[in-house]
């Protein structure tokens, strides 16, 4: 039996992805959550098998939720969920210790192999986010102005785009306030931006997080 723990803050896209996993001989989700913090809490009691991982969630998001597991649990492996093939989290994902990655629009069949394959000591890129990867390498084509950062630079990010204070973010990824200082300045640096105010902005456009002002 493949145990799988199932992460995501909609409760409408869990309620649907277990309803798809149930019906997929050998695997069983035995937990599920709604932010990083929950899901690495249940990898840490359950020992599961795969994670099924949301990336934009609160409180902690998939990106580094996906780090500490790779890093300290790392018998689980993380497959990642995303809206968009085309988000710029594949690169970042895959550094932070990701073993898959999926969009939530694929087939019942390629999450079902996703999931066996990633179980078994496997990677698994879906066949979209494949080919957005493969495409952002040619010549002449745009890719992500995200691309430039790390995996670390990308979670931060996300939290400072959020709002969030470095004395806050600290406490949320376990470092010092001083350190993510550092980190917001080397992000806006890196995205040639001069405030927070133009981050969020760039982060709303290329979809990473939502505007709450609609």
């Amino acid at each position: 039996m493949i145990n799988v723990v199932l992460v995501d803050d909609h409760e409408i896209v869990r309620t649907g992805l277990k309803m798809i996993i149930d019906k997929m001989p050998g695997i069983k989700i035995i937990a599920e959550a709604e932010n990083g913090e929950q899901a690495i809490s249940a990898v840490r009691e359950l020992n599961p098998d795969v994670v099924l991982m949301d990336v934009n969630m609160p409180i902690l998001s998939g990106v580094e939720a996906t780090r500490r597991i790779s890093q300290h649990l790392s018998a689980t492996k993380v497959i990642i969920l995303t809206v968009h093939a085309e988000n710029p989290f594949p690169a970042q994902l895959l550094e932070a210790g990701a073993s898959g990655y999926l969009t939530k629009g694929c087939a019942s069949e390629e999450l079902e192999k996703a999931i066996r394959e990633v179980a078994v000591n496997g990677r698994y890129i879906g066949n979209d986010i494949a080919q957005q990867m493969a495409l952002s390498m040619l010549p002449g084509n745009k890719s992500s102005p995200f691309d430039v950062l790390t995996s670390r630079e990308m979670e931060v990010m996300m939290l400072l785009a959020r709002g969030k204070k470095p004395k806050e973010i600290g406490g949320i990824m376990l470092l010092s306030h001083k350190t993510i200082a550092t980190y917001k300045y080397r992000i806006l640096e890196k995205l040639e931006l001069k405030n927070i105010i133009e981050l969020a902005h760039m982060a709303i456009k290329h979809g990473i997080i939502e505007d709450t002002n609609k």
